[in-house]
């Protein structure tokens, strides 16, 4: 530990890839924003943020996907640092420079909450590193992006409002999924503005959601509105779908805005098994078998 108290040893994050289960929008605000329900769970497939301390601020990007990101200060990370630091010093603490490492593994802009995923990371190793427990992430999380916030805990969550305002879910089960982007890009204003329809009807009630059918069944009484009119700009979701269904997903969905699709199956098996073959069908794509984390104390 140095003379400031800030701790002197590595601290490392998982950046969880969100993926929204359900998401109906149910409202448009006056400044343009539009009021969403939206069921969220996290997975193990994800970026791994590395942050020490450095005689100087430094952040270095590796990965599959890193050469999508910017290295700049606007990068998310680099901005949920600044604002961490600014938090602390307006306490009149210091907060030491840092080399900051994001290996990137999930797609950029995706619908998968990489960039908020990131951000959140950062918030929280650097929390541990400046011994900033007495700090409120959520505040500077909300100032960061509307995911941000959903992004600090990898639990299970239902998330409305912009996104920001988030509640944990009790008793909710760990799903084995498969992740597959065609890799298009899909710009979000674009799709909420090829939305029809602004004022659709709220999410029906999250309880008793404790086994995978149970929530496969809940899902089919719900929708993602994003869906069609992001398919509409972008085709290749379409595509995606139907390789899931292919390979016998119990349910499949576009997440988020996209153009990231999920599917679900039994068990690990299955989905490997899936992974594999859509892979094999279309090597170009991003496709992952992965597991999501349950609510706490929950399988």
């Amino acid at each position: 530990m140095t003379r400031d108290g800030a701790v002197t040893s590595l601290v490392t994050q998982h950046a969880a890839a969100k993926i929204n289960l359900a998401l109906h929008v149910t409202g448009r605000r006056s400044d343009g924003y539009h009021w969403l329900e939206t069921l969220v769970v996290f997975t193990e497939a994800g970026d791994t943020l590395t942050i020490e301390p450095a005689a100087s601020d430094s952040l270095v990007l590796s990965g599959p996907f890193s050469d999508k990101l910017s290295h700049h200060e606007n990068n998310l990370v680099s901005r949920a640092r600044d604002r961490l630091r600014s938090a602390l010093a307006a306490n009149g603490r210091s907060a030491p420079p840092v080399a900051i490492q994001l290996d990137k593994h999930l797609p950029i802009a995706s619908g998968i909450g990489g960039g908020s995923a990131d951000a959140a990371a950062a918030l929280r190793a650097l929390q541990a590193l400046w011994r900033a427990e007495d700090i409120d992430l959520r505040a500077l999380a909300r100032d960061l992006g509307a995911d941000v916030p959903m992004c600090l805990s990898r639990h299970p969550q239902l998330a409305s409002g912009i996104g920001e305002q988030t509640k944990a879910i009790e008793g909710f089960p760990a799903l084995d999924l498969v992740l597959v982007n065609p890799g298009v890009h899909v710009a979000t204003p674009a799709v909420f503005t090829a939305l029809s329809r602004k004022d659709n009807p709220p999410l029906p009630s999250v309880s008793g959601l404790s086994t995978p059918s149970s929530v496969i069944d809940y899902l089919r009484e719900t929708r993602n509105d994003l869906q069609l009119p992001a398919i509409g700009l972008a085709p290749e979701i379409e595509q995606a779908l139907k390789a899931l269904a292919a390979s016998d997903a119990l349910f499949s969905r576009m997440s988020g805005s996209g153009a990231t699709c999920f599917g679900l199956y039994a068990d690990p098996h299955q989905a490997a098994r899936a992974a594999a073959q859509i892979a094999e069908h279309a090597p170009n794509w991003y496709v992952k078998a992965t597991r999501s984390f349950a609510t706490e104390n929950s399988r």
